[in-house]
């Protein structure tokens, strides 16, 4: 059976190579939520999950900039939180309360780059598993 006749909890399963890096990028974000818990700004929590995925030899770029097309003329350039290993998009929030522009602001940039998977992570949030939204295009 292929990765994508079947889901698991609901969601749309990749290939394996983009499974395992969203994998070690949960790992490393609940470990960082483990030490710091919530309440801290979200640049805190970026700089930890980008020491706690070097940690793990998890390769990454902080602050990657992609442009933005409109009818194949150039708009501009934003940047991502975190490119993971050149598959998974991460965008980093430390807010009270989620709204759906967040989730958009990811799907975005999944459309802008080509990948496939991204991940809303809010921090600041008791339980994690709470604050953690997979954005599959």
């Amino acid at each position: 059976m292929s990765a994508k006749s079947w889901s698991r909890k609901g969601h749309q399963l990749l290939p394996e190579p983009i499974e395992q890096i969203g994998k070690q990028v949960l790992d490393a974000a609940f470990a960082v939520h483990r030490q710091l818990g919530p309440g801290f700004l979200e640049k805190f929590y970026e700089e930890a999950l980008c020491i706690e995925l070097a940690a793990r030899g998890v390769p990454f770029i902080r602050q990657k900039p992609i442009s933005v097309y409109y009818r194949e003329h150039l708009l501009g350039k934003q940047r991502l939180d975190l490119l993971v290993a050149d598959l998974v998009i991460v965008e980093v929030k430390a807010v009270e309360e989620m709204t759906p522009v967040f989730k958009a602001q990811v799907i975005s940039y999944l459309t802008a780059t080509g990948l496939r998977l991204g991940y809303l992570i809010n921090f600041n949030t008791a339980l994690l598993k709470n604050g953690i939204h997979r954005v599959v295009r």
